[in-house]
This record gives C-alpha cells, structure tokens and sequence, in this order.
C-alpha cells in the first residue's frame, strides 16, 4: 500500500525495545496495556488503521507490547506494522481491519501552530502555551496533547500530560 504522505518520523523500536509510554498512562498500562496508549495510536494514524479498543482487549499482553515497541518510521516499517497489526486482527477476531486515510499535513507536526483544539482545551484549563513551547515537545508529545484535547476524551490526562511535558507553570495571571 503506497500512501501519498510518507509516515511521520517519532520512534524506531524493535525486538526488545523499551515502549515509550507516558506516565499519565502509567494507571492503564500497568495493568496488561488495557488501553490504547499514545505511541501505539500515533503509529496507527501512521499506518492508517483503526483499531477498536473491543478489538485492543482481544489482543495478547505480548502483542499489545510488540506494537508500542516495533518501529514505525520508513514507509517500509510502516507497511510492515500494517500488516502485522492486520494480522493480529484478523487471527484474533476474525474481522478485517478499518482502514483510514492518511493524516495529511498532521497538525503535530514542526512548524505549525498551536492547534485550535489545544488552545480551546488550555482555555477551558487557564492556561497557555507559546509556539515556542509547542515546537519544543516532541511530535509523539504534540500528538498526546491533540488527542487529549478531543471532545469525548477523558480530560484528566490533559492536566497530567501538561506537568508532565513541563507545561504546568504557565498558568494565565
């Protein structure tokens, strides 16, 4: 599968290397990776796939950990994840999986402002971020703060993500 945009660089991975989690999701992933976390959505948005958290709980501890491990950076490692998740779906629902299209000019991306929906939910929080601050995360850290500012999210990860990517401090006077 040959997408027009190629897959945006974050991680390598790979057999034996330590999954970068953040620890507001430190309560989830304890617990067998019971959710989703944020380094495997983000390299399913690159392989454009969505996957179901029905279809997440179906997976073995072992395989959930293999797909927040293995690299996802060429289009080559993309194309490998994509059919290694689409076989972990297959062989543990039976249903084939749900494609996406490609995110085009992701907004987590460098040299892009701060995203409206950050903005709106850092508004809702009292709180501000420059471009500066937003262009010194790192994309996979941009990425967290867009999905935990979408409505039907749960918000209290927004507040814990922003102390953890030492953003608590820049409280509106």
């Amino acid at each position: 599968m040959n997408h027009e945009k190629p897959c945006v660089s974050l991680v390598g991975g790979g057999p034996g290397a330590a999954p970068e989690y953040f620890q507001f999701e430190e309560d989830f992933v304890e617990d067998n990776i019971r959710c989703i976390p944020m380094i495997v959505r983000f390299k399913l948005d690159a392989c454009c796939i969505k996957l179901k958290l029905r279809e997440w709980s179906q997976l073995r501890p072992a395989e959930r950990e293999a797909l927040a491990t293995m690299a996802c950076e060429n289009d080559w490692e993309v194309q490998r994840y994509r059919h290694y998740l689409e076989g972990l779906v297959w062989r543990r629902t039976g249903q084939t999986a749900t494609s996406l299209a490609p995110v085009v000019d992701a907004p987590w991306t460098y040299g892009k402002e701060v995203p409206e929906i950050v903005r709106t939910r850092l508004d809702e929080t009292g709180r501000r971020i420059s471009f500066l601050q937003w262009n010194g995360l790192r994309v996979l850290q941009r990425f967290a703060l867009i999905k935990l500012s979408a409505s039907g999210h749960e918000h209290k990860n927004f507040s814990k993500a922003l102390e953890e990517f030492n953003l608590s401090q820049t409280l509106i006077d």
